[in-house]
């Protein structure tokens, strides 16, 4: 588990791709004081387990599906990512709960500068903006960011100098894309809302899905 707040930026040294997967090589710095083989690190927001490392790189193995949905596959040697280590038992929580395992993609749609702040207003697919919502969590290529706005078809965040300078995100362009990873406790609120609905008489689902005797025989 991590807490979207990125301890440095890393740089993509190698990448070996073989079929439908890839090996990543990655230079830092901070992350290297503690790191034991088998340890997770997530690299712009994507859990990857360590599975080789000097003093100031490690690999890591990307699989099809990570490829798929982040944005791991548009990386290139020299590449700057976001870089956080697993929390620790005992550790601060200055971020939120974020799994490290990507809910799918946005594209940035506007940059604007507001006083000392960036906005970043980002695209996103209705399978994503259905979690996010006004003053919420989310994790932007690793990032735990507040949601300032939603719309129908896009949301925005105000990104402070400091999380600019540690981040890559202010790096980004208009048009690229970042990862995005929704707050876990809507998807989880989602599926125990909706467990047993799929048993349901015809009749109950054209009432709406969600009744009071469902509640009921569903523990609640």
């Amino acid at each position: 588990m991590f807490t979207g707040i990125v301890e440095e930026i890393g740089t993509i040294e190698d990448i070996r791709k073989s079929g439908d997967s890839a090996r990543l090589s990655i230079q830092g710095a901070v992350i290297f004081g503690d790191m034991k083989l088998g340890d997770s690190i997530a690299v712009n927001g994507v859990c990857l387990t360590v599975t080789d490392f000097t003093g100031s790189r490690f690999s890591a193995d990307v699989m099809h599906e990570t490829l798929d949905r982040s944005n791991l596959g548009e990386l290139n040697r020299g590449s700057r990512v976001n870089l956080e280590r697993a929390m620790k038992a005992g550790d601060r929580f200055g971020g939120h709960i974020v799994s490290g395992h990507i809910d799918g993609t946005g594209q940035i749609l506007e940059k604007k500068k507001d006083g000392n702040a960036l906005w970043i207003t980002i695209g996103a697919g209705k399978n994503i903006l259905k979690y996010i919502i006004e003053k919420g969590s989310v994790a932007i290529d690793g990032i735990s960011l507040t949601v300032a706005r939603v719309t129908d078809s896009s949301f925005s965040v105000s990104v402070i100098p400091h999380t600019g300078a540690m981040t890559t995100l202010t790096e980004k362009k208009v048009s690229e894309t970042v990862n995005l990873e929704n707050d876990v406790i809507g998807k989880y609120v989602e599926k125990l809302l909706r467990f047993g609905i799929e048993k349901q008489e015809p009749e109950q689902e054209a009432r709406g899905g969600i009744t009071m005797e469902f509640l009921a025989k569903s523990g609640f």
